[in-house]
């Protein structure tokens, strides 16, 4: 029997017959960024992901962890990869008690699923990156993703809290709640989120809940500058006011999204930007909220429409592209880093739509070539990701490309620059948790 027969048996034994796959069809479906496995694996049961990594471990075999696979574009090209452990399998609620306002579920479960069984008890998580629902509870703290709730609940890193993960070597740990004993000196689970699956692979998780409020208001108000829409997140800000949501559309984005809000202007014009808010608590509380939002949007001269149920969950269709950026600096210049991505874009005749969490100060932008396939030129994108990254350094603000295809990363750092001290901590924690290098080798920044 050959190496790769006996790894393929090896992993049947492990997972079962029908959860192994060799099909080039199949590999070809999980690649990541052009590099095609040479197995996927879907695992069972925690203990059978532990088995696959004590293998993989002793094979010297490069392993991607993988949840709904929408976010496998984020990072560097792998420097290879050999196995695809695919968590689809792992959808349980662990364990739920509602008084306790705690869920503890595996990794492999998605947001939708997890928002169906706490909603029979009006309780949900308030996490809700794009593009949906669709996205694994594993995969959106891997990645960090955070959506516009996060205004209000924070992100992943707030609402997690523990983790049971599985190490490089096969090791299941716990860290956080639930411990009996963590990995000593280190606040595990705020390790894991965003780490891109480069220290464990997550199986468990325990969250933070929240009730469903009673009642629900949303508006947008559109303005003819971009500085008017930030003139009313600033005053948004500078309120008594405590919406759940705040969201800076660019004009490319609304125009994206506007079968969601029927009142809104047939077109905005390519200067113009928008306001979306919404409010949750009670009937009173968001009647007076509501009022106060409409006043402040009236004064700065917005133009106010009603926003229709699925205006929230279209977002990430605004953002759907070849090329997507994540801008982060200054939450009170928001409006201006959306000013010069629109400048940036104009220059090189390339179509924008952006998407800004006020508050947090990040900025989710989409670029798409005004012909052809779509795909901006690599050059003008290097150089455009560049000048952005050098503007947003005096404020300690970074630019991260989100998405790309592969010819594009070559020609860019799509992470950005790591101060060297940072770097080096990241460096020493990849090899203690992972000495062989063998999880996403390559993806993460600095090249970890």
């Amino acid at each position: 029997m050959s190496a790769a027969a006996a790894v393929a048996h090896a992993l049947e034994e492990i997972a079962g017959r029908g959860h192994v796959q060799a099909d080039p069809s199949a590999l070809a479906a999980v690649a990541v960024d052009g590099v095609v496995p040479r197995w996927l694996v879907r695992p069972g049961t925690v203990e059978q992901v532990a088995q696959v990594l004590v293998l993989a471990s002793a094979e010297g075999l490069a392993v991607t962890p993988r949840g709904s696979g929408s976010s496998l574009a984020l990072g560097n090209p792998p420097r290879r990869l050999d196995l695809v452990l695919d968590l689809g399998r792992l959808i349980a609620v662990l364990e739920y008690v509602p008084d306790d306002m705690v869920a503890s579920v595996q990794c492999g479960i998605t947001l939708d699923a997890v928002a169906a069984r706490l909603g029979q008890h009006g309780q949900r998580l308030t996490l809700d990156p794009a593009p949906g629902g669709g996205r694994s509870v594993g995969g959106v703290l891997a990645t960090a993703a955070a959506g516009p709730l996060r205004f209000r609940y924070g992100t992943g890193r707030d609402l997690l809290l523990g983790v049971r993960f599985v190490q490089a070597d096969g090791v299941v740990t716990w860290g956080g709640a639930r411990v009996v004993k963590s990995v000593t000196g280190y606040d595990v689970p705020k390790l894991m989120v965003g780490s891109l699956g480069t220290l464990g692979v997550l199986a468990e998780a325990t969250l933070r809940l929240y009730p469903i409020p009673p009642a629900w208001g949303a508006r947008l108000w559109t303005f003819e500058t971009v500085a008017g829409a930030a003139a009313l997140v600033a005053a948004i800000l500078d309120s008594t006011l405590q919406p759940e949501r705040v969201v800076l559309l660019g004009a490319g984005a609304l125009n994206a999204v506007r079968d969601a809000v029927p009142d809104a202007p047939a077109e905005l014009p390519l200067d113009g930007a928008a306001v979306a808010v919404s409010v949750a608590s009670t009937t009173e509380a968001v009647r007076a909220q509501m009022a106060l939002l409409e006043r402040l949007g009236g004064e700065l001269g917005g133009l106010g429409a009603d926003v229709a149920g699925g205006f929230w969950g279209r977002l990430g269709s605004a953002l759907a592209s070849p090329v997507a950026l994540k801008v982060a600096g200054e939450p009170a210049r928001l409006g201006h880093w959306l000013r010069q991505l629109e400048h940036v874009a104009r220059d090189g005749d390339v179509r924008l739509s952006a998407v800004g969490e006020a508050g947090s100060g990040v900025l989710r932008a989409a670029l798409r070539a005004s012909g052809g396939d779509g795909l901006p030129s690599g050059t003008w994108l290097a150089g455009a990701v560049a000048g952005l990254r050098a503007a947003l350094a005096p404020e300690g603000g970074s630019l991260v490309v989100e998405r790309a295809p592969r010819a594009v990363k070559e020609t860019l750092d799509v992470w950005g620059p790591v101060a060297p001290e940072v770097l080096d901590v990241m460096r020493r924690l990849k090899h203690e948790f992972d000495p062989a290098g063998i999880l996403n080798p390559g993806r993460f920044a600095g090249g970890l």
